[in-house]
């Protein structure tokens, strides 16, 4: 505010001497005294978004106009006083840089108005790579992720903070501590890797869980080829670019806060002991055999023993500030996740360092950024998936077996599912991870045109993975003499990388040029050794050593290693003719170490247009404030292959024998192929950006066609022919993405009350193109990628209800009349003979619909009320369809896993919910059907929050900047009619939505605090 009084006095001083500043106020006061005897007044105070006073606004009545115009301007506090203003007039505010507004008096007396920047949306500056542009002046597609949302989140993750924020941007993951979502920008675009780019303070990486989000001071999206062509080669998944928070000019300023929340899991409703006992009994009684002898006065409840209540630990502190030549940055983090299922955790330390300096035309800084994690978790794929196999009749501790665990047995409860309890005490598993991040540069502004900049940036990575398997025994069938074990795998991982950039910026006249070019190096290289032991060494008091030495018989050890070099040449240059007609080129050529000499070099260029209809002199529509067309095309690439895969690979360990005596031979693992190249996404995108409404509402439009060739993909070969090294991956495959995305943001206010929402709409169809080498489909346990069609239809085979006597059975016939199911009793599901043939088989399998999605939304809603804030967001998905894997193992009614609570199977003709139990039939535990498909779409609220602060008049007594409490939970409503625990989950490629029930999203509440001073 200061500031705006010294520029205001000033510009009285300068331009107004004293006389005419006299005869100024003279003239001022004729209007007003004109019509001083007028009854009706007007006062209030004019602010800007950060509720201070704006000085000297022009208030101005519509209608008047040259020596008869009424109006004032504010004074040094913002307020004004307008008198002898009719009670229907409308009042005129304006001010320079900021959207003007009219307001209809209505007879009030009193009208407080707060102004906004007319340039602050437009104004806003983007990263892009290697540069940076407006965002009005953007050709390609950019999602900018609304940070101002985030402050306002309890967000732990990445993935936390970009789900429903961005559209196009598709986040599936679960709740096991520590682990990292998927992210996909505009679907699958490779059979590989879909992973995208992340570059972080300008350091080329990938995700992982070190990175603090509260660090994190924007988000940028980069999302097609115009955009993202700077990156070439790694961009063909898209771009997240993450810049983080710098300090600014003045004072210290220190902030801290801190977050304790809890975790629950959600859980299957199953049948508790004498549910199990009356269900299976009847199972064994459809298959003609005694029920079994049932363990007397047990009744576990497995999800009890396994589940238990999460524990969420977040502390932030960090301290930025600096003067008009240099700032500085520092911060410190502690999370703690205490995962929801035994035996699971997540610890991190992390600190952060960024500093910048200037020193006449020179400018210089590095960002550093130092992890360390550690995590703990049980040693398979699915626990979950145990917990639904254990019985209730099944105690977690057992005296009667070796070890004392509960676990099946062959005769009193047959199922092969593995203790839990049994698992997280015997089998120790845990992670470490110290990562080391940062970058120098250097800048060097030349002739006010040019700035040329060194980048070097750093990266590694030590992780240590242990292993500690005691004696004892968790399953049935397990050996009991199993030896204890112990292994060990340390891993060494480096990234270095130099830039070398020459950025432009002129103008001429009405034209404006700017760009950049430069050349770039990268190494990353990754050295990995491993140890294991078995029978180890045990203290007197029975605790083991957790050092490999300790083992005393079947020592082990392995070691590999990769390196990689990638050489890259980039320019980009904007034009902009008198801010209506824009023009951007961008190139790329990358050299890669993983391809062949003569196939390394990749060129991915792009051009993209965009043309400023609201600045022709043609177009004049008031609520229009600023409208936009794009349009693009350019071609992206991606290196989806290992550091060695056009070298043959000789196994010297393989003997032959000639004339009966062996002597020492060699073979080749794998087939190679070394005509590798490439793989390409040539992209169109076409855009409209349009702000309206004196900038209350913003509006995205996009439309974008995507083709990638040359996907590499394993082509099949026998191994009779030589090939035990698994499929030789080939530029075979072609896939298409086709999507619609549509952003749109409303911000205004109603009083004291200032809202925004904001809604993320997309759209995908993906289809795949080709295969290659006569391949017309790849078909899984579930699902078929067939040429023509979408990645991973589901492939089932279809059901029709249920058998209710014989006489169905009998007349259940093909064509022929020859009987179909001849083996099927009432109660049983009778299947759809697709091919005719009279028999049930794979070859009956059908589409029977589709993983993906129609349409997702993200809905952002935030209120602010004096000190009070309210945010929340909401994350809905419909039209794509999942099948149901955990409800195949505790539906399936034959054996070896508990039942869901509540099912009624049949019992006589008429009922028609579920099929009769049957011990060991697979009648109806067939997996490949529709009956385990099931509607995937699902509306969640994702994150809500409500925080206060406390009044600053109160906390500057004691020199505080702001206090913010608040109260956070996610997770806490999902609305779907999916039957599993979480319709949000990560599946595989090809079974995108095969649901394995592994850690499911879970329920979070958390208090938090936010203090600066």
């Amino acid at each position: 505010m200061k500031n705006r009084i010294n520029h205001l006095l000033n510009f009285f001083i300068l331009h107004f001497p004293a006389r005419k500043t006299l005869l100024l106020v003279c003239m001022l006061s004729v209007p007003f005294l004109a019509i001083a005897n007028q009854s009706f007044t007007v006062t209030g105070t004019v602010t800007d978004e950060d509720n201070e006073p704006l000085i000297g606004v022009n208030i101005t009545v519509e209608g008047t106009s040259g020596s008869s115009i009424k109006g004032t301007a504010t004074d040094l506090k913002g307020e004004y006083r307008l008198e002898g203003i009719s009670r229907d007039a409308v009042l005129i505010f304006s001010y320079v840089g900021y959207a003007e507004q009219r307001i209809a008096v209505g007879g009030q007396s009193v009208i407080n108005v707060t102004l906004r920047s007319n340039s602050k949306e437009l104004d806003e500056v983007v990263v892009v790579g290697y540069g940076s542009v407006k965002k009005k002046d953007l050709t390609g597609a950019v999602s900018i992720v609304d940070t101002d949302v985030l402050k306002n989140k309890s967000v732990t993750t990445l993935a936390d903070a970009l789900q429903g924020a961005a559209t196009g941007v598709y986040v599936r993951g679960g709740s096991q501590p520590g682990s990292e979502s998927a992210i996909q920008i505009r679907g699958v675009s490779s059979l590989t890797n879909n992973n995208p780019l992340y570059v972080i303070d300008g350091m080329l990486t990938s995700a992982n869980r070190d990175l603090n989000v509260a660090d994190i001071e924007s988000i940028q999206i980069l999302k097609d080829a115009s955009a993202a062509a700077i990156y070439g080669s790694r961009a063909a998944n898209g771009v997240i670019i993450i810049t983080t928070k710098k300090g600014t000019e003045g004072p210290m300023k220190v902030s801290a806060s801190l977050r304790k929340g809890i975790q629950t899991t959600p859980r299957y409703d199953l049948a508790d002991r004498n549910e199990f006992i009356r269900l299976n009994d009847m199972a064994y009684a459809n298959a003609g055999l005694p029920a079994q002898d049932h363990r007397p006065d047990i009744n576990t409840d497995w999800q009890d023993a396994a589940f238990r209540t999460g524990q969420v630990d977040d502390y932030n502190v960090s301290l930025s500030g600096g003067g008009k030549f240099s700032n500085y940055m520092v911060s410190g983090n502690y999370f703690k996740n205490k995962g929801t299922l035994i035996g699971t955790s997540f610890d991190r330390v992390s600190v952060r360092v960024n500093t910048e300096a200037r020193k006449g035309i020179l400018k210089f800084g590095e960002n550093l950024a130092i992890s360390n994690a550690t995590s703990t978790e049980l040693p398979t794929l699915n626990p979950y998936w145990e917990v639904l196999r254990m019985l209730p009749t099944i105690p977690v501790y057992d005296e009667e077996n070796p070890g004392g665990y509960g676990y099946g047995d062959g005769s009193r409860a047959k199922t092969f599912g593995s203790n839990p309890v049994a698992m997280t005490d015997l089998q120790n598993r845990s992670n470490e991870n110290f990562r080391l991040r940062g970058n120098a540069f250097l800048e060097v502004d030349l002739f006010k045109i040019f700035t040329y900049k060194v980048n070097f940036g750093y990266e590694t990575s030590f992780s240590n993975h242990r292993y500690l398997r005691k004696e004892g025994t968790w399953t049935y069938n397990q050996p009991a003499n199993d030896p204890s074990e112990i292994y060990e795998i340390r891993a060494q991982y480096e990234n270095i990388l130099v830039e070398n950039t020459l950025n432009f910026n002129f103008d001429i006249g009405k034209h404006h040029l700017d760009g950049v070019g430069g050349i770039t190096y990268q190494k990353e290289q990754n050295r990995q050794i491993g140890a294991q032991k078995k029978t180890i060494l045990r203290t007197s008091s029975g605790e083991y050593f957790r050092e490999i030495d300790a083992g005393s018989s079947d020592p082990q050890s392995y070691g590999n290693g990769w390196n990689t070099v990638m050489i890259s040449y980039l320019g980009r240059v904007n034009y902009n003719y008198d801010g209506k007609y824009l023009l951007t080129g961008t190139i790329r050529s990358d050299g890669s170490s993983r391809f062949k000499e003569g196939k390394r070099w990749g060129v991915f260029p792009s051009v993209s247009g965009a043309w400023r209809i609201s600045s022709e002199n043609f177009f004049s529509v008031d609520w229009v404030d600023d409208l936009k067309i794009r349009a693009n095309y350019g071609t992206l690439g991606s290196v989806n292959i290992g550091a060695y895969d056009y070298f043959a690979v000789i196994n010297q360990n393989t003997p032959a024998i000639f004339n009966n005596q062996i002597f020492p031979g060699s073979t080749q693992v794998k087939l190679i192929n070394e005509n590798l190249k490439w793989e390409t996404l040539v992209q169109q995108n076409y855009g409209i950006d349009a702000v309206l409404f004196n900038n209350r509402l913003s509006v995205g439009m996009e439309y974008y066609i995507a083709d990638s060739k040359d996907i590499l993909y394993g082509m099949p070969i026998a191994s009779s022919t030589g090939n035990d090294g698994g499929n030789p991956v080939v530029n075979a495959a072609s896939l298409k993405n086709t999507g619609f995305e549509l952003s749109l943001l409303w911000r205004d206010k109603i009083g004291k009350v200032n809202y925004k929402v904001g809604l993320n709409t997309t759209t995908l169809k993906n289809k795949v193109k080709g295969l290659g080498y006569g391949e017309e489909e790849v078909i899984t346990e579930t699902t078929i990628s067939k040429v023509g069609k979408p990645l991973g239809m589901w492939y089932l085979i279809k059901t029709d209800g249920l058998f209710q006597n014989d006489a169905e059975v009998l007349n259940h016939t093909n064509a022929e009349g020859k009987v179909i199911q001849p083996d099927a009793k009432p109660g049983d599901i009778r299947f759809i003979d697709f091919n005719g043939d009279g028999q049930i088989t794979n070859a009956d399998r059908q589409e029977v619909g589709s993983p993906w999605a129609k349409v997702e939304f993200g809905l952002n809603m935030g209120v602010e009320w004096n000190n009070f804030d309210l945010s929340m967001m909401w994350f809905v998905s419909l039209g794509g369809k999942l099948f149901n894997s955990p409800r195949h193992l505790v539906d399936r009614f034959d054996d070896n896993s508990n039942y869901r609570s509540g099912i009624q199977p049949w019992e006589k003709e008429g009922d028609t919910g579920f099929p009769r139990v049957v011990y060991t039939s697979t009648q109806n535990s067939l997996l490949g059907t529709d009956r385990w498909l099931e509607n995937g779409s699902f509306a969640r609220l994702k994150d809500i929050s409500i925080g206060y602060q406390l009044p600053k008049p109160l906390i500057s007594k004691i020199h505080f900047e702001q206090v913010r409490f608040y109260l956070s939970a996610q997770n806490l409503i999902t609305i779907t009619k999916y039957k599993g625990l979480d319709p949000e989950f990560n599946g595989g490629l090809y079974e995108r939505g095969r649901d394995y029930g592994r850690f499911p999203n879970v329920r979070s509440a958390a208090i938090g605090l936010n203090v600066v001073f």
